[in-house]
């Protein structure tokens, strides 16, 4: 057997995803992805609304009827973070596609403000609008 063939038989077959610890910054990239795809999934669903507040009177009152109900205040509250991550990530991301940040500890740190400033302001807003 050669070296190489040796080197294939010692990696492991099955990655248990949930073992592998990921950097914070990477999980910060990561929900910052995941981020942009539930406000691009939604987007319908933030439209509607928007319509149904613009459209009458009647429809102003059952929009806001409905937004009275918790459950679709906590998908508001979970678009809302989603939204706020989002900005934040990407500000954070075209500081460094501008050369700022990009040193590892400047990295791990807006990262961290990223995370820890999105759930800040997340909670901040959500209970001014509960």
């Amino acid at each position: 057997m050669t070296e190489h063939t040796l080197k294939m038989r010692k990696r492991p077959k099955h990655l248990n995803l949930f073992q592998i610890r990921l950097p914070f910054p990477a999980l910060v990239s990561i929900l910052h992805r995941a981020s942009g795809a539930i406000l691009f999934l939604l987007l319908g669903l933030l439209l509607w609304l928007l319509q149904g507040t613009l459209s009458s009177g009647a429809r102003f009152d059952a929009v806001r009827s409905a937004l009275s109900n918790p459950a679709l205040k906590l998908v508001l509250f979970g678009l809302l973070w989603a939204y706020l991550h989002h900005l934040l990530a990407g500000v954070r991301h075209l500081a460094m596609d501008l050369h700022y940040g990009t040193e590892l500890e400047m990295s791990r740190a807006s990262s961290k403000l990223v995370f820890f400033g999105a759930l800040a302001l997340t909670l901040i807003a959500g209970v001014a609008l509960w």
